[in-house]
């Protein structure tokens, strides 16, 4: 099943004077950056993330030399010291320690102050490229051509894996989290603190015996991608230029591997939370027309809210019974759950039918609503949020919207069995946050480079 490999990382180099925090140089991912955010990131520091993640061409705008742009700046990182190459492979231990979306508390570079912080492990290491039809590393969800392309552009002038995909392995005894404990007890190697209140640690693991147990007990699994569908596909693309460079050394070539970031699924810390639809723009919005129609599949039942804790505590009560969720328009409240007569009506794989987004998205968006997967996938009607709150306060509609429906989390198993089953999700299923820091690693490719052996 899954090849995996250490690798010799590209690592932000700390001065000597200083502790190894790299907070002012780390970046989110490119996807979930505004124009606003780039602009305050690349004011940082001349060597953050974001000049190589989302570069300007030399005229401040988007044209194809921003990519060369980021070239650029990467040697000039490399040459300047503020990047440097380790000097020997590792497999590199990565703590991300965070607070559920819409929680606040503060934080510093060292610690994170908060009640109950959430702490999910994993390692980076690079991992041998199938696709996805090889039944090894598996999808839950479609991609969009336009993202590959820009990202394929960018790596292509980088020649560098510059962030990670998100991917799951499964591991009942956790195993390979007990090869990492004797690193994990001292300070990290580098540490820093994102905008988002997550703090990342991180660790070498350079010990061969480790890192070789480590890739044995990876062999017999599957990979889920839980994020980075587009960076994977992307990584593909860039094999198959790179198969045919007068340099490739075949099978055991740098260019036959991604770089990835895998978390066990039995991980305590790895939580998937939900994103909430927001429904704008439907000609003729009718609620008392819809909950008409949705009464064939649903038992529905209007209540009052009380606080935001309450209602996704009952939110939670529903989904224990069946698919459910929570429909806030024009000041009423209403929890829908699917009864289970209706389960044929969701239609679609088997394997589909009681993910709550599914059925939301078959019985109301498409059939209640005729809010068709083009139009669903243009957000030509739907918009979304992911904090709980913020969904409620764009209930009252001061900007145009006719209704929210709130959602439960899908499972961790749930994304699994559906990749398993070769199906994919709607879009927009899973959150899994917190997302993986730009710049925490990157990973070179040379084809004519053999992949570090264990």
């Amino acid at each position: 099943m899954a090849e995996i490999a250490p690798f010799r990382g590209i690592l932000y180099r700390p001065q000597a004077d200083q502790h190894p925090d790299v907070s002012a140089l780390l970046a989110p991912p490119y996807d979930v950056i505004s124009e606003a955010q780039r602009q305050g990131l690349a004011a940082r520091s001349p060597y953050n993330a974001v000049h190589l993640i989302l570069p300007k061409d030399d005229r401040g705008g988007d044209s194809d030399g921003k990519y060369e742009v980021a070239g650029a700046a990467l040697r000039r990182m490399l040459h300047e010291g503020a990047l440097q190459r380790d000097a020997q492979p590792a497999l590199y231990r990565y703590h991300q320690i965070f607070l559920p979306p819409g929680s606040t508390g503060p934080s510093s570079t060292s610690s994170i102050a908060a009640t109950s912080p959430i702490v999910r492990r994993g390692f980076i290491c690079r991992i041998r490229l199938h696709r996805f039809s090889e039944g090894v590393v598996l999808p839950h969800e479609r991609t969009l051509a336009g993202p590959k392309l820009d990202r394929l552009k960018l790596k292509r002038a980088t020649r560098t894996h510059l962030s990670q995909v998100f991917g799951l392995y499964d591991d009942t005894a956790r195993d390979t989290d007990a090869m990492f404990s004797s690193i994990e007890s001292r300070p990290p190697d580098l540490f820093g603190t994102t905008d988002d209140n997550v703090l990342h640690r991180l660790w070498r693991l350079t010990d061969r015996t480790a890192m070789a147990q480590v890739c044995r007990l990876l062999r017999d699994k599957r990979i889920y991608i839980a994020d980075g569908h587009h960076r994977y596909e992307t990584m593909l693309a860039l094999r198959e230029e790179w198969r045919r460079e007068p340099g490739y050394r075949g099978n055991d070539s740098a260019a036959e591997y991604g770089s990835i970031f895998l978390c066990n699924a039995r991980d305590p810390g790895l939580v998937v939370f939900p994103t909430h639809r927001v429904l704008h723009s439907v000609p003729g919005f009718d609620l008392d027309a819809l909950l008409r129609k949705l009464a064939e599949h649903f038992d529905i039942v209007e209540s009052s809210l009380g606080s935001h804790e309450i209602a996704q505590a009952t939110l939670r009560d529903y989904g224990e019974r069946g698919p459910s969720f929570l429909l806030c328009s024009a000041g009423r409240s209403l929890f829908l759950t699917r009864r289970p007569e209706a389960r044929a009506a969701v239609g679609g794989p088997d394997v589909l039918r009681d993910l709550d987004v599914t059925v939301l998205h078959a019985l109301v968006f498409e059939q209640a609503l005729g809010i068709d997967r083009a139009a669903q996938e243009a957000q030509t009607n739907l918009r979304y949020l992911k904090d709980f709150g913020q969904a409620l306060q764009a209930a009252a509609g001061r900007d145009g919207e006719q209704a929210v429906f709130l959602l439960n989390p899908t499972r961790v198993e749930q994304v699994m069995s559906v990749a398993e089953a070769g199906e994919v999700m709607p879009q927009k299923s899973t959150y899994f946050f917190p997302k993986i820091a730009s710049g925490i690693v990157l990973n070179p490719v040379d084809p004519s480079e053999a992949v570090d052996a264990v």
